[in-house]
């Protein structure tokens, strides 16, 4: 295990404009995404998941992906990664100028099937001509790994298989890779177990960790991270999103609630949690829980 000090800086992945919201029912005015991010680019956050160029068709939500590029203002120092699944969502993307991407596999056959129609190594075919161009391009690309800690269809996920999955994406030329807790199933023996298994193949600043707050246990899952070194998190301001197989349940990590957590362990993140909460009210109007919320 490479241990670390707990007051080591961590940084926050904000992924509230793209994780949190492709699910919204309510439509969202793009004025409305691009205040929210310009004013989470105010808070010292470093990376801002801006959005993705899935197919409109299957997330409406953000089928104005390249009207939110073009309207936000770019912080110098701050990153804005987009999703996107091949070819065709690059092509969209670099008619927005975007300059960093977000590409996403499985650690199961079983979700890929459910998710993205294909196989494991289906995904990667797709990924492999838009790494030629990114690295044409000098792109960043981050690489997700879809329930490495539990899969709704195919049930506990081993850590071999997560293994496997951040080899093949290190291979492919990522730069960073975040492995995601999709359902929220993750404990914290699992958390120490899985990085146990990865981190001798990775480096702990090219390895990221994406918790939902399911079942009530993202933050102690983040303390093992801690403990294991790792320094990247990814988090939603207002905890939008939620877990589509687990219906009303809470969602992702909470920003603001990440941010209390951290800064009350010494550990510093540089960025405003006031600010973060405060960013949250240009999307109120559009999304009723938020109201609730803060009533």
């Amino acid at each position: 295990m490479q241990a670390c000090k707990r007051s080591s800086d961590v940084t926050i992945v904000e992924v509230g404009p793209r994780d949190g919201l492709q699910n919204e029912t309510n439509p969202i005015p793009t004025s409305a995404k691009i205040a929210f991010i310009d004013a989470l680019s105010a808070t010292g956050l470093k990376v801002i998941e801006a959005t993705s160029f899935v197919d409109p068709i299957a997330v409406p939500q953000l089928a104005d992906a390249a009207e939110v590029m073009y309207g936000i203002h770019r912080r110098p120092g701050v990153r804005y990664p987009v999703l996107l699944p091949n070819i065709r969502g690059l092509e969209r993307a670099l008619m927005a100028n975007v300059d960093a991407l977000a590409l996403f596999t499985a650690a199961t056959e079983e979700f890929a099937a459910a998710n993205v129609r294909t196989t494991i190594a289906g995904t990667f075919d797709r990924f492999a001509p838009v790494m030629n161009v990114a690295r044409e391009r000098q792109m960043w690309v981050r690489g997700y790994v879809s329930v490495a800690f539990g899969c709704p269809y195919a049930g506990n996920v081993s850590s071999s298989a997560v293994l496997s999955i951040v080899e093949r994406l290190l291979a492919l030329g990522c730069d960073e890779i975040c492995l995601a807790d999709t359902i929220g199933a993750a404990t914290p023996d699992q958390v120490g177990d899985i990085l146990a298994a990865v981190l001798p193949s990775i480096a702990l600043d090219r390895l990221a960790l994406h918790f939902h707050d399911t079942s009530g246990i993202a933050l102690p899952n983040v303390e093992v991270a801690l403990d294991h070194g790792i320094r990247i998190f990814d988090a939603a301001a207002g905890g939008l999103g939620g877990c589509p197989f687990a219906p009303g349940a809470p969602g992702n990590l909470s920003t603001e609630h990440l941010l209390q957590h951290l800064h009350g362990l010494g550990v510093r993140t540089g960025v405003d949690a006031d600010g973060v909460s405060a960013a949250v009210s240009a999307l109120r109007p559009f999304i009723p829980r938020l109201t609730e919320m803060m009533s």
